[in-house]
């Protein structure tokens, strides 16, 4: 699968309407940005049941500053909408795939779990 490229415009309709999506986060001027992109696009070619996306932050302020994006490259997992990894910087190929396989091993039923009583304990506060 081809890495998508998000923006204002479909960065919602691609986070809700898939179960897994990585996103990273980069900029044209990065060099470090630059450097990780071959190994990212190597490794989604590996993994066509997750969406792996972009965001320029250059081109993408309001998104990159919702998310509080302070340094790049950035990259951040959603699992079932809910942001379960996000770290700045870049990872050998290794790290990677293996960041992937512990994101796709999570129980998401327990995380929602808890997030769900999270939020019961802050209601009650």
């Amino acid at each position: 699968m081809a890495v998508v490229e998000l923006n204002q415009s479909n960065f919602e309709e691609i986070v809700s309407g898939n179960d897994f999506v990585i996103v990273d986060f980069w900029a044209p001027w990065c060099g470090p940005c630059r450097t990780f992109a071959p190994t990212y696009e190597k490794v989604s070619e590996d993994h066509p049941d997750i969406v792996f996306a972009k965001i320029n932050t250059e081109d993408e302020k309001e998104i990159a500053s919702h998310f509080n994006i302070r340094s790049i490259p950035t990259l951040m997992i959603f699992r079932e909408k809910v942001i379960i990894f996000s770290q700045p910087g870049a990872m050998p190929e290794g790290g990677l795939r293996g960041l992937l396989e512990k994101a796709g091993e999570l129980d998401m039923a327990e995380v929602h779990q808890q997030i769900a009583a999270e939020a019961s304990k802050s209601a009650q506060s």
